[in-house]
């Protein structure tokens, strides 16, 4: 195939073999009879996470939001009683590409009513093995995976601790400026890159990490995200939680997100109060995942970048 920038990047074999995920994808969930959803990706209200930004529209004359992630969506349905569902199509992150991002890329998530962390681990597990044809799963707590490579307990380890574990291992041309930015680093350089071809699925992260997860004592007493991560030979491909239902506390995280875009100056976007709204009038106890399919299809195909397993990125949309 030649490059004319009209063609698709993608070889069209793996285009097919996209048309096929999506089916397979379907196919697992109506078998476990969970609910596919539409919800909105124009949306009055953006992303909190104050390390993701949103992409802005215009629409009617007020500021809109590509929607990052299903996610506010799916929590207002499930506290409406929608019961097990899930979401597949797009979802919109601004200034995300590379070998494994687009701006505009294609998001697995679901919901399981009455389950946690760890049940919900066992089934994205499930999934993967049948997506992918992988037997091989491997479970580790976040402080397993760091004593074991490193020999750094990382929710006790100081900052000063944590420093010079990444200038011991890794080579950098700046100072990391916190803990979390320590355990980022170590995680996604030195920890990732040296997992196996299997099924590796990574539970408990620190507190401070939690994002829209649950916080909760492990077996040491030591308070961890009730949140876990997913993935296939050190690539990243889903991050999940047993879901905070505590709507003040939900309240507190959004407005830290706002307080920490503001000192970092970042954009500054109106948070989804709604959910906040969706939390008051109870949501149920439930456990949720989201997963890059993009990325999932450049594992299936054996590509090497995510522009091999797309028909336009953005250099061709």
């Amino acid at each position: 195939m030649s490059d004319a920038i009209w063609q698709p990047s993608a070889p069209l074999q793996n285009l097919r073999r996209r048309a096929t995920l999506l089916a397979d994808i379907r196919r697992f969930f109506s078998e476990r009879q969970v609910l596919e959803m539409e919800v909105p990706i124009l949306s009055r209200r953006a992303t909190s996470d104050p390390h993701i930004d949103s992409i802005t529209a215009e629409c009617g004359g007020e500021t809109a939001y590509l929607a990052t992630s299903p996610e506010f969506g799916l929590k207002r349905l499930v506290a409406a009683g929608i019961g097990d569902c899930y979401y597949l199509g797009k979802a919109f992150r601004n200034g995300e590409a590379g070998g494994r991002h687009n701006p505009e890329f294609t998001m697995l998530e679901w919901y399981r009513m009455g389950w946690d962390d760890h049940r919900l681990m066992i089934e994205v597990g499930e999934f993967l093995s049948h997506i992918l044809k992988i037997s091989k799963v491997h479970s580790y707590s976040y402080r397993a995976l760091f004593l074991q490579q490193l020999g750094v307990d990382p929710h006790r380890a100081s900052f000063e601790e944590l420093k010079a574990t990444v200038a011991k291992v890794l080579e950098l041309s700046f100072e990391p400026a916190g803990r979390d930015e320590c355990l980022d680093l170590l995680m996604s350089h030195h920890i990732e890159p040296g997992m196996d071809e299997g099924i590796t699925l990574v539970y408990d992260f620190p507190a401070t990490q939690a994002a829209l997860a649950r916080v909760e004592d492990d077996e040491l007493g030591v308070p961890v995200a009730r949140r876990f991560e997913a993935y296939v030979g050190g690539m990243e491909l889903a991050n999940g939680y047993w879901e905070l239902t505590d709507a003040p506390e939900q309240q507190r995280r959004f407005e830290a997100d706002r307080c920490y875009r503001e000192d970092h100056g970042g954009p500054v976007y109106p948070y989804e109060d709604r959910l906040v709204q969706a939390l008051e009038a109870g949501m149920p106890d439930c456990a949720g995942v989201a997963l890059g399919v993009d990325r999932l299809l450049m594992l299936a195909c054996g590509a090497g970048r995510i522009e091999d397993v797309i028909a336009f990125p953005i250099e061709r949309a």
